[in-house]
């Protein structure tokens, strides 16, 4: 009978070696993979915050911002979930230790297997993230290269962020088409071309539009800048553009450029966002 005993105190101790010295790896591991996306999202961030001062015309580096931005703001939502991650397990682990004192088991094993889950679960994001950002950045070295040959913007204090009273966040991309579709000049002659932004209730395209009509490069280009609300234009003097506001797609067949296109900020914009602010007070 000792012998058994024996036997089966010493099986449970090392499945209990085991499960601590796996689970000691495990946090290593994902602690170097944080580090590792850590350092990845500040070289992101960089180039973003770098191409957000220059005028970029060229609309396959465009499309390689819009990934660069939606990456970095998907990473910093995968750190931030891990950062504040023992806050939000604390109710979990109450639920353990509340439901180990009940007679069925079955409450215990349902909030061990969530737990699992969301664990994967963050893992699995957090491997995605990464891998992600790694391809970016490989690719990244000619998309700098070409960001050098652009013009620098005149750069004012906030002015990326916030116009007059309204609060300008992301939207670099979009910021850019506008610009570039109020300097070019391929409307004929006499007719003005006709800019749409086209974004839902709120989205920000007042806010758009006012960022780019103060951007120093439009002002030069233009003797005035007017603002309607009706459709009816007076005096349009060559080389005019006319810029629609609206919130259906429908109104995109009015224009004679491509429309600019304000999509809803993710929820890791969002999530970005949020902890700015919380941590900038």
């Amino acid at each position: 009978m000792e012998a058994v005993l024996s036997a089966i105190s010493g099986e449970i101790l090392s499945r209990l070696i085991s499960f601590v010295i796996k689970k000691h790896t495990d946090r290593s591991c994902v602690e170097e993979k944080l580090e590792r996306l850590e350092h990845l999202l500040l070289r992101v961030h960089t180039v973003v915050e770098e191409a957000e001062g220059r005028y970029i015309t060229n609309s396959k580096m465009l499309v390689q911002l819009r990934m660069l931005v939606d990456g970095m703001y998907q990473g910093y939502h995968v750190l931030n979930t891990f950062r504040f991650k023992p806050a939000e397990e604390a109710p979990l682990q109450n639920q353990v230790t509340q439901s180990s004192a009940l007679p069925t088991p079955l409450k215990r094993t349902r909030a061990a297997a969530s737990s699992i889950r969301t664990t994967k679960a963050s893992n699995h994001a957090l491997q995605a993230s990464l891998e992600k950002l790694e391809t970016l950045v490989s690719n990244m070295t000619e998309f700098v290269i070409l960001l050098g040959g652009c013009n620098q913007m005149y750069k004012r204090p906030y002015d990326t962020y916030i116009y007059i009273d309204n609060f300008m966040f992301s939207r670099v991309v979009e910021k850019q088409e506008l610009i570039n579709a109020l300097l070019q000049d391929n409307a004929p002659v006499g007719v003005p071309a006709v800019v749409p932004v086209i974004g839902a209730y709120r989205a920000g395209k007042k806010s758009l539009v006012g960022y780019a009509c103060n951007d120093d490069m439009v002002r030069s280009h233009f003797s005035s800048v007017l603002h309607f609300k009706s459709s009816k234009f007076l005096n349009m003097g060559a080389g005019s553009k006319v810029i629609i506001l609206s919130r259906f797609q429908e109104i995109a067949r009015f224009g004679t450029v491509k429309p600019i296109i304000l999509r809803s900020l993710s929820d890791a914009e969002f999530s970005y966002l949020f902890m700015t602010y919380i941590f900038s007070q």
